[in-house]
């Protein structure tokens, strides 16, 4: 994985982008500070259906992902009125 500068990667773009196509992922870094990173198009769609599961995964685990207390409010004191009857 190369690293770039951010300067250098700004007036040779079109090296960078070439270089990651062909190499794989290109760092840059902003004041010696890694800040980001390009990737291939197909090694980003890779990672980015890896880290989201989809809607049958998570409806087949075998437990919930979220606690379903957190979700919801808290239930207040009072009582509910009863409906009024239309005869």
């Amino acid at each position: 994985m190369a690293t770039w500068q951010l300067q250098e990667a700004k007036a040779k773009f079109s090296e960078l982008v070439d270089k990651a196509e062909k190499e794989g992922a290109q760092v840059i870094t902003r004041r010696g500070i890694e800040t980001a990173v390009i990737l291939p198009f197909d090694e980003w769609k890779r990672l980015s259906a890896s880290a989201r599961p989809t809607l049958k995964e998570l409806l087949l685990q075998p437990h919930p992902q979220f606690d379903l207390d957190e979700l919801l409010p808290p239930r207040g004191s009072l009582r509910h009125r009863e409906p009024p009857d239309f005869e």
